[in-house]
């Protein structure tokens, strides 16, 4: 006798747009056990009768039932087939039930303010003039890297990066930027950030004294959380990161991140005196620098400011770069430099942690280099950035009146405007932001009171017509004459 067929089975199957019969059949099936519908050990009916009762072809139920059994919610022999017997929840749970499960401790310490999506607005910091891109250059460099790419480019590559990338960087990084290597010391990364994250995951244990700038980086700050790292906040002045001999005594550090050609966000220049003494303390202690470079080539007046890297021999310190500044944030094309003895060591765990991709856009990145179109454009936005900076700075005395400080030095793409101790930088951009514009509160970038009132102001990737525009926005905000 053929087992009575389950009401459930046979609901119509309605065609529908985006899914087929089938969908629906297996659909209905699966959700039907899991939500003890269909008993365990019932019968199911013969392939051949329910599809007669649906109106649908053997093939189709005999696909759902075949699809069912392989993942495990059915069991067929000679006599049938059967719904398996699987431990199914106890019972249902709301929707904010794993609300509450616990979580890696590490995460209460990052900051809980909600993400703002801020594109690439007016004002924002660290974005480039997106649109002064070369694209054609670009396609034309992805165009002969993908017209004769073999099947192999395809796959894996060096974890270590494109070999061909690597010695063109070792090249340029030695004449642009003063930093002693060779290709076998870069390793190629996504960003910034996931060299940041490397260097914490090898050169540290939780526990350790990470040092990073006050006010400084925030995403370094989050790298050195996530490694669970004892964040020590040093101060900065005029010639950038100032530690004083009680840090070294009382929190020495195993990592010490720092940004001495370009301080973020204040933009002073670490100077060579206290260069060297940050190198020979960190050799005294075993300590290494992190040296994130990631503007430094856009310095306006004089010749750029060479790497702290290259000052020395054997000097402990990791240099990271990237390309979102230079090209484009989205190409998510980095580098990090290994001091030499510390390749052969690292090598077996960068290995199994690193997996080679991104190899057509590393290919196109080398060509573009080779071709002369990353030299050409960067010297095209080296005079772009430095109208737009001293276009902002105008702007900012003509709307405030008089003159007034900024901060930034002569590099990078923004500028800080130092606030009264009166102001709230955070509900001002919160304002600016309303208007469409995203410079950033100054105060955020502090970990440790008081912090300094301020605007980090971008002006990368804003026309000349919209830093008057934001700056006749922000004298109103500020109650400027202007």
């Amino acid at each position: 006798m053929q087992p009575q067929i389950p009401p459930l089975l046979l609901a119509p199957l309605i065609p529908a747009v985006g899914t087929t019969l089938q969908q629906q059949l297996y659909q209905r099936v699966k959700q039907g056990i899991l939500q003890g519908q269909l008993a365990a050990g019932a019968s199911l009916p013969a392939t051949r009768q329910l599809a007669l009762e649906l109106q649908v072809s053997r093939n189709t139920v005999l696909n759902v039932w075949t699809q069912l059994q392989a993942e495990g919610y059915l069991t067929s022999d000679r006599q049938g087939s059967r719904i398996s017997s699987l431990a199914l929840p106890a019972g249902q749970t709301d929707d904010d039930s794993l609300a509450s499960w616990p979580l890696a401790k590490r995460i209460e310490a990052f900051h809980q303010s909600p993400w703002v999506d801020t594109g690439s607005l007016p004002l924002r910091p660290g974005i480039p003039a997106l649109n002064h891109f070369p694209m054609a250059a670009w396609r034309r460099a992805l165009s002969q890297v993908m017209s004769h790419t073999p099947p192999q480019l395809l796959g894996y590559g060096d974890p270590f990066g494109e070999a061909e990338l690597r010695t063109v960087l070792a090249q340029q990084l030695r004449i642009t930027r003063g930093v002693r290597c060779d290709a076998a010391q870069i390793v190629i990364t996504d960003g910034v950030q996931q060299a940041l994250t490397l260097c914490v995951a090898l050169l540290s244990n939780p526990g350790d004294h990470g040092w990073i700038e006050e006010p400084g980086y925030r995403n370094a700050k989050s790298a050195l959380q996530a490694g669970e790292l004892n964040i020590v906040p040093i101060p900065t002045d005029d010639q950038g990161m100032a530690p004083e001999p009680g840090h070294w005594k009382q929190a020495s550090p195993r990592l010490i991140y720092t940004t001495p050609t370009h301080q973020y966000p204040t933009g002073a220049v670490m100077s060579a005196a206290r260069r060297l003494a940050l190198i020979a303390a960190a050799q005294q202690h075993q300590a290494w620098i992190i040296e994130d470079d990631y503007d430094g080539d856009f310095h306006y007046h004089g010749e750029p400011i060479m790497a702290m890297q290259g000052m020395t021999d054997n000097a402990p310190v990791i240099y990271l770069g990237s390309f979102s500044k230079t090209l484009f944030p989205a190409l998510r094309i980095g580098f990090m430099v290994l001091p030499a003895p510390l390749v052969k060591r690292l090598q077996p765990a960068l290995h199994q942690i690193l997996r080679g991709g991104n190899r057509p856009e590393q290919q196109a990145l080398t060509r573009f280099i080779l071709n002369g179109d990353y030299r050409r454009h960067l010297g095209k936005m080296r005079r772009l950035y430095r109208q737009r900076q001293a276009l902002l700075r105008t702007e900012l005395q003509r709307a405030a009146g008089q003159t007034i400080s900024l901060l930034g030095g002569d590099s990078g793409m923004h500028l800080v405007l130092p606030l009264e101790p009166h102001r709230d930088d955070v509900a001002i951009t919160r304002k600016l932001l309303q208007a469409g514009y995203a410079p950033g509160a100054l105060s955020t970038f502090y970990l440790t009171e008081p912090v300094q009132q301020g605007l980090v102001i971008g002006y990368g990737n804003c026309s000349d017509t919209q830093i008057t525009a934001a700056t006749g926005q922000l004298s109103r905000l500020l109650g400027w004459p202007g």
